[in-house]
């Protein structure tokens, strides 16, 4: 606990523990730091008498427990794998929860993997989010179009006039903004489920001891919203922190497609379809992180995030290149890359 002395916050939660103590049979002075995330939220691990425990740190005014709570619960009745949540401060902003264990799969990647286990644990991952899709969405917040178009300005915002530094001209910004708008377009008109809205590597859970469920937990879903199907499928198929090519992206897509028909989902009919709606939905997901990434480091400090960049063009780029409607991205990119630019497929 040294790390955290002089941190009024933990202060706060080892009290919070300590009265927990005898009911939970909770050891406050066994509390280290499990991890934290791009928001104000951080997360320690507690030992109790048969097991460990996670406590979410979540300040007010910042952050707002109730979310999770409710998003917990439809998950719940889904038949996931989540933390469930065995107290609560709200005013103070602290939850205890089971724990999941230690290893996300992000974990398990880059500490290397043989490729049946990775198939095995993405494949368990793609039934997970057929399973997500069905939670109830009813009250959450929509992803509609204008919320979706909103968060393309990070785009603008941070990545171009932070990050590069550059200001569109009166023909740049009309081309872009074009590209927006048909993005938006498309992506709003999809059917409507449940979205986790980061469903990745790092918010996944490897589960491998019988005590923390099944495979794989899931984190990180307080945010959820009701939006385009493809959302969560291209979070997870074109991962900002793990690099997967084409062929693999399209393999755990077909399975995902093949598995959300047999649910009765809402999704096309002809994978060709789908696959241009999970591409377009991708694309614009990852426009909207080269944008967050770039605030992330400029504005919060947490300079760890400019790594994934150059992964998240990527992504764009493989997108944007192969349609026509999107060559003035292709162009905008190639000049900041300063890259001569060439020339692929289109349809």
């Amino acid at each position: 606990m040294t790390l955290y002395a002089q941190d009024a916050r933990f202060t706060l939660l080892i009290d919070w523990l300590s009265k927990l103590g005898t009911e939970l049979s909770i050891d406050p002075t066994s509390v280290v730091a499990a991890s934290s995330d791009a928001s104000f939220r951080r997360y320690f691990r507690v030992s109790a008498t048969t097991r460990t425990l996670v406590v979410m740190d979540a300040p007010p005014p910042n952050e707002d427990c109730r979310p999770f709570i409710d998003v917990t619960q439809r998950l719940i009745d889904a038949g996931l794998n989540v933390p469930h949540v065995i107290r609560e401060n709200l005013s103070l902003g602290f939850l205890l929860l089971t724990d999941l264990g230690p290893t996300t799969y992000y974990d398990r990647i880059e500490n290397g993997i043989d490729d049946p286990s990775l198939q095995n644990m993405y494949r368990q991952a793609v039934s997970a989010l057929v399973q997500v899709q069905q939670a109830r969405k009813d009250g959450l917040a929509v992803y509609d179009a204008p919320r979706l178009k909103a968060e393309l300005s990070l785009f603008n915002d941070w990545y171009l006039s932070v990050h590069y530094k550059m200001t569109l001209d009166g023909t740049q910004a009309q081309a872009i903004d074009q590209v927006f708008d048909l993005l938006v377009q498309h992506n709003s008109a999809q059917p409507s489920v449940f979205v986790h809205r980061d469903f990745h590597s790092p918010n996944l859970m490897y589960c491998a001891e019988a005590q923390y469920g099944p495979n794989p937990g899931i984190l990180d879903y307080q945010d959820a919203v009701s939006g385009p199907i493809t959302y969560d499928l291209a979070s997870l198929v074109m991962d900002a922190r793990t690099t997967w090519e084409e062929p693999q992206q399209l393999d755990w897509a077909i399975r995902y497609w093949e598995q959300a028909r047999k649910a009765g989902l809402p999704v096309p009919t002809d994978f060709a379809d789908f696959h241009r709606d999970y591409e377009w939905m991708g694309l614009q997901r990852n426009l909207r992180i080269l944008g967050v990434f770039a605030r992330l480091n400029y504005r919060d400090h947490k300079a760890h995030y400019l790594a994934h960049l150059p992964r998240v063009n990527q992504y764009v780029r493989q997108v944007a290149g192969r349609y026509l409607a999107f060559r003035p991205l292709i162009k905008l990119l190639d000049q900041l890359d300063n890259i001569q630019p060439s020339v692929g497929y289109t349809f």
